[in-house]
């Protein structure tokens, strides 16, 4: 009934708007030429009474505002909306309140405001540190805005991250390990980086389907750039905790770690998703991606979810299988037991390590570095798929 404390609770805040739509992007983002914060606000702060309401007394171990670009938000809106957090949950002493940035001048002139309002790390969605292939991937910003943006980030919050994204086109391994050793100049106490997908429906999806994205690095140059990674964030410090995060120890994101720890977390604003432990039963919650569908339901309804999902023991067993072996600390095979009511299969757990894919160490099961550049087939194995 309990399970979810292993992970803790926490509230993600889905702001869906930026200024422009990444061609590789297949977030719920969407571009507006015009947003009524103050309607926006009072349909968060709406939410947020009405998931209160269900979970009184629960402590709160971490807000996040994701997107789209919250750092588009107004201050005085984040400020509102953590204060309503702040009346509605008691709060951890350790409360991780994370907003995630673009690098522009305008988010950057906001960060002193954002702090103010009781936001302490931010991620910054940096994703190359050269100007040509920012260019590529449809970024606004250029290096030296990046670079001073992360420096006025770094005098005013405690803790800072940036994304990186790697295997871009034409990129090569050398490319890649001066990129990496340049950003690991820039003391980050998180680092997350992510392989170049192409993803169904974006306008890079479109242009490959078209023959049209040309110099993506073949499969085992990117295979190589991941390895590369690894090494060098773990000698400068920052070892990877999680398949694509990288971090001091003490500074991984604890928001993240929620997911990963199968915790509880609700979900609000257009597209969210959370889970939810209530009298017992483990629930899906889901959001309308439509940010004018949202907005209208919320005020109309009174309720920005569409109908809940049960989650069945098989079903939390397998998202927690998931999300565990993402960690480099692995999944607890005993938690795991209480959690689906059965044990993972001996002989396929016996062929995996046999092959060097995962790992048994005590009670706990872990992805071996091989493991990890093929984890969704590990799962699958596991998972009898």
């Amino acid at each position: 009934m309990d399970d979810w404390r292993n992970g803790g609770f926490g509230l993600y805040l889905h702001w869906p708007f930026c200024q422009s739509k990444c061609p590789y992007c297949d977030f719920n983002s969407h571009v507006a030429a015009t947003i009524d914060q103050h309607r926006w606000g009072r349909a968060y702060l709406s939410e947020i009474h009405r998931i209160g309401a269900e979970t009184p007394g629960r402590v709160l171990n971490s807000v996040f505002f994701g997107g789209g670009t919250p750092s588009l938000m107004q201050p005085d809106l984040v400020a509102a909306i953590l204060e309503t957090v702040r009346a509605t949950w008691p709060l951890a002493n350790d409360l991780e309140v994370t907003l995630e940035a673009n690098p522009g001048s305008v988010e950057a002139g906001r960060f002193r405001g954002f702090r103010e309002a009781g936001v302490n790390r931010v991620s910054m969605g940096i994703q190359a540190l050269n100007d040509a292939d920012l260019k590529k991937l449809g970024r606004l910003h250029s290096v030296a805005e990046a670079r001073a943006a992360f420096d006025v980030a770094r005098t005013t919050f405690d803790r800072v991250s940036f994304d990186l994204i790697y295997a871009r086109q034409d990129q090569s391994l050398a490319d890649w390990r001066q990129e990496l050793t340049e950003a690991l100049t820039m003391a980050a106490d998180h680092l997350s980086m992510y392989q170049l997908t192409i993803e169904d429906g974006t306008a890079f999806g479109d242009r490959f389907k078209r023959g049209k994205l040309r110099g993506l690095p073949p499969d085992d140059l990117s295979a190589d750039m991941y390895v590369l990674t690894q090494d060098i964030c773990a000698a400068a410090g920052l070892p990877a905790y999680e398949v694509s995060n990288h971090a001091q120890p003490g500074s991984e994101s604890r928001h993240n770690l929620i997911y990963w720890r199968a915790g509880d977390y609700a979900g609000i604003g257009p597209g969210a998703h959370g889970r939810l432990t209530l009298n017992g039963d483990r629930w899906a919650t889901e959001a309308p991606r439509s940010p004018g569908e949202w907005l209208a339901q919320v005020e109309r309804d009174g309720n920005g979810e569409v109908p809940r999902a049960r989650l069945d023991r098989q079903e939390q067993g397998l998202e927690y299988l998931m999300m565990a072996l993402r960690l480099s600390e692995g999944l607890d095979l005993p938690r795991y037991r209480a959690i689906s009511g059965a044990d993972p299969d001996e002989r396929k757990l016996r062929d995996l390590v046999e092959i060097g894919m995962i790992e048994r160490a005590g009670n706990r099961l872990r992805a071996t570095t091989d493991g990890r550049m093929v984890l969704n087939s590990v799962i699958a194995d596991l998972a009898g798929d």
